[in-house]
């Protein structure tokens, strides 16, 4: 057994996916980072090991309109493990027509400071 661990990320900064590897300690402390082309490859992979946020997109039930479902995007990333949360309670989020494209559709999702915005208007 060793008292390392590695971890490799392809970097999705930029368009040239370096190969980056963390090497851990075994408490899972960073230890190194190498293969990043760049300063931002470096934050990326700290950023994925301590506190990887995402993007969420999706759509709710909208009366009314030329479709059954509006397709919405948060304002801003959310923690990655609140990813369930938000979709959940997403789920029975009903609006009515006309909504415009950048429409709040639910303020402070599950008290994110991140907002729900309409994505396309209908």
């Amino acid at each position: 057994m060793t008292d390392t661990n590695k971890k490799v990320f392809t970097c999705i900064v930029c368009p040239r996916g370096c190969e980056v590897t963390a090497n851990l300690d075994k408490e899972g402390n960073i230890l190194s980072i190498e293969g990043n082309s760049c300063p931002r490859g470096e934050t990326y992979v700290k950023n994925e090991l301590l506190n990887p946020m995402r993007q969420l997109t999706s759509t709710v039930i909208i009366e009314g309109g030329i479709y059954d479902r509006l397709p919405v995007i948060l304002s801003d990333v959310i923690p990655k493990g609140k990813m369930m949360d938000v979709m959940e309670a997403l789920n029975g989020v009903k609006v009515k027509a006309p909504v415009k494209r950048g429409d709040v559709i639910v303020k402070n999702i599950c008290g994110l400071n991140v907002d729900v915005v309409a994505s396309r208007s209908m």
